[in-house]
């Protein structure tokens, strides 16, 4: 079988033909963003609910996912935030009973950000029809179909951190 690029296509090119339906990038793009909403959707109202920004849920989750302890600074790059911002972000997160500032190294400069395990189980209950949602959706595909997806939300994902970066470089200092 040929691909996109064999027949002479680009893959944002592909669909049935002018005015024939949407390409796959278009039918692509409308799927991430539909489904980007509804994770929306759960964020705004689990921040809501509890008197915080949608940042600092997103802060929440880059602390979760860190593969080592999180700092300061870290959570700066990751969110893309000045370090006032930060700063107030943990602040908050903080007064709200969510994370802890450790200063567990030698190195007693160093502040690691903990998720506190109250508040992790009260996220963890909050968004488990979305962890339900995800497994279900899962149980739908076999393990070579998974592998597929999870390689193209890696390369997606490195392709946005790209752009970010480029954007970076571009923002006055």
């Amino acid at each position: 079988m040929a691909t996109a690029n064999q027949r002479g296509q680009h893959g944002h090119e592909r669909g049935n033909g002018p005015g024939n339906g949407p390409s796959d990038l278009h039918v692509l793009a409308a799927g991430l963003r539909r489904m980007n909403g509804e994770v929306n959707r759960l964020v705004h109202s689990f921040a809501g609910t509890r008197g915080l920004h949608a940042t600092d849920v997103q802060a929440l989750a880059a602390i979760l996912d860190a593969r080592e302890p999180m700092t300061p600074g870290r959570l700066r790059d990751h969110l893309g935030l000045t370090s006032g911002a930060v700063t107030a972000c943990v602040d908050r997160l903080e007064r709200a009973g969510h994370v802890r500032r450790v200063r567990e190294s030698a190195d007693r400069r160093v502040v690691h950000l903990h998720y506190v395990p109250e508040a992790r189980e009260a996220a963890r209950t909050y968004f488990r029809p979305l962890a339900e949602a995800a497994a279900a959706t899962r149980a739908r595909f076999d393990e070579d179909e998974l592998a597929v997806v999870i390689r193209f939300l890696t390369a997606m994902n490195e392709e946005l951190r790209s752009v970010r970066s480029d954007d970076d470089r571009r923002s006055p200092a």
